[in-house]
């Protein structure tokens, strides 16, 4: 999992502004990590908002595999992820409450839209996602957010590995990075370990392991 952050936490402004938050030195960072993983995943929020292209630009390497979670399907038709040829390297991870003909359209453009079973409460099982992603042979995933998308994946203890980018910058109220994790108590916290600090342009990058409560990593 990678992102950036505003000082005191914020992945964006209170009106979802978020470009640039990061240096152009971070966001070369960013983009090796995507050249080195075999798919890269957002949330259906991220890709509406920003239509990231979730290419690989700023470094040589290869485009990886996109993957939007969206459980309704709303991303648009026209967003980049699946314009101009796009599609052919994107999945779609839907449940069954994306409308049959919109998951036809989206298969036309060359996505590949996979229905998988929700989580109970209406949102793609992301257990159930990484299944399917090691069927199709992929072996790392690089998740860029958003909000929603991290905290989930957090709670189902689903990262091993925390990039971070704090930018020197404070927002104040904005949307945070990380939101309820349902931990009460301070020793419930989850800790990095095996820790490098890195300074990029003016901003500095937190990479780590993830180590959750229990000793499972």
């Amino acid at each position: 999992m990678s992102y950036a952050q505003t000082l005191d936490g914020r992945l964006a402004t209170a009106s979802g502004s978020s470009q640039w938050i990061s240096s152009p030195e971070s966001l070369c960072f960013a983009h090796a990590l995507r050249a080195g993983h075999d798919a890269i995943m957002v949330g259906a929020g991220t890709a509406c908002k920003d239509d990231p292209q979730l290419t690989v630009r700023l470094v040589p390497g290869e485009d990886p595999l996109r993957v939007i979670v969206d459980s309704t399907l709303r991303v648009p038709l026209t967003a980049a992820v699946l314009s101009n040829g796009a599609a052919n390297g994107t999945m779609l991870a839907v449940t069954d409450r994306a409308p049959a003909e919109r998951c036809l359209q989206a298969r036309s453009l060359g996505a590949i839209v996979e229905q998988l079973p929700d989580d109970g409460e209406g949102h793609v099982d992301l257990h159930a996602l990484m299944f399917e992603l090691i069927a199709r042979g992929v072996e790392s995933v690089l998740v860029e957010g958003g909000a929603a998308l991290i905290t989930s994946l957090l709670c189902n203890r689903l990262v091993d590995r925390l990039a971070v980018c704090i930018a020197p910058k404070i927002l104040g109220s904005g949307i945070e990075a990380i939101g309820d994790l349902g931990i009460c108590e301070l020793n419930d916290a989850l800790a990095l370990t095996d820790i490098s600090i890195t300074s990029y342009g003016v901003d500095i990058v937190i990479d780590s392991r993830v180590e959750y409560s229990d000793g499972l990593a």
